[in-house]
């Protein structure tokens, strides 16, 4: 069931992206969803750490050369791919609107791991780089259990206005949840699965009642906090771990549409966001604004859904997109 909640955070994920493309992110109903799902970015880092084999076996050159396959030429294949797009458009913003529609910066090179026209390519990145610092950390034994003071330092970072280059300041909360998905796999295969139903559902329960009595938020993009730091830490790992004790203790059959966009979420995540700018540059070109139209988010949520289920049988034929590759096989 992991790729339900997959599929859960790419849809999350994409529709939060159009609400913003379409000014409507502030709407009422629309933060109250993000502030019960805050914590879905981070699922991906859990689910990495859950499923993981031999992250610090074998050598770091045939590991490095993996991971550079599936994920850092994926993330330069489609941030570049994004950008040439994004660029293609500028002459003809331009020429209609006689400066750039948003922001250029130099130090955007240096500063972030994101692309213009595909900004979401932070996640390869960092996930690239958490997957190396476990690896290194796993060479060492015992050193993975500085990874318990990690959110320390992510927080650290982040009242320090998250000093470091290309966005490597949400990594520590990255290698964190990854060794809380290891954690939380070694007590799954312990716990029976009536009494891990049983906490997963406490767990839960408790997450709602601290969420509504010490509320903090925790965007993993920015690596930023809001609200009560232990709390928000707290809210994270009872939302996460209940959630994913709570579905496998159940055992429930795959959900069509959900498990299927959770299963091919890579094809999803590189995707959907040059759509939105071509959607976005093509109203401007003549003259049309999509900002604050609801008329927009309900055209775009079915034709990005829909293009990129389209795409997913081309997409995953070709490695540098999609990254699927045999798996490293430890020795």
């Amino acid at each position: 069931m992991f790729d339900f909640l997959c599929g859960l955070c790419i849809i999350r994920m994409i529709c939060l992206h159009i609400m913003d493309f379409c000014g409507l992110g502030e709407v009422g109903w629309w933060t109250h969803v993000m502030a019960w799902s805050f914590y879905f970015m981070s699922f991906f880092f859990f689910k990495a750490g859950y499923f993981n084999k031999g992250t610090g076996n074998g050598s770091t050159k045939d590991y490095v050369k993996d991971r550079t396959e599936r994920i850092l030429i994926p993330y330069l294949s489609a941030g570049l791919i994004g950008m040439a797009l994004y660029f293609a458009f500028l002459p003809f913003l331009l020429d209609r609107y006689h400066k750039p529609i948003e922001p250029l910066a130099w130090e955007h090179i240096w500063q972030t791991s994101s692309f213009y026209g595909n900004r979401p390519t932070w996640f390869l990145f960092s996930f690239f780089v958490t997957y190396l610092a476990v690896h290194f950390l796993e060479k060492v034994r015992g050193l993975h259990w500085v990874a318990v003071l990690f959110p320390l330092v992510g927080y650290y970072l982040f009242l320090k206005g998250n000093p470091l280059w290309m966005d490597v300041n949400n990594v520590f909360m990255g290698i964190f949840f990854f060794y809380l998905g290891m954690l939380w796999k070694h007590v799954t295969n312990r716990v029976p699965r009536s009494m891990m139903l049983w906490i997963s559902a406490c767990m839960i329960a408790v997450f709602v009642v601290l969420n509504i009595t010490f509320h903090g938020e925790y965007t993993m993009s920015t690596n930023t906090f809001r609200g009560n730091f232990p709390a928000t830490m707290l809210s994270m790992i009872l939302a996460i771990c209940g959630l994913a004790g709570l579905l496998t203790s159940l055992n429930l059959p795959q959900v069509p549409g959900i498990c299927y966009i959770g299963e091919h979420s890579m094809v999803y995540f590189i995707s959907h966001y040059p759509m939105l700018y071509y959607y976005k540059f093509m109203h401007l070109s003549f003259g049309r604004s999509i900002w604050d139209k609801p008329d927009d988010v309900l055209i775009l949520i079915p034709v990005i859904f829909g293009l990129c289920t389209w795409m997913v049988p081309f997409v995953e034929r070709v490695p540098w997109l999609s990254g699927r590759r045999p798996p490293l096989t430890p020795p």
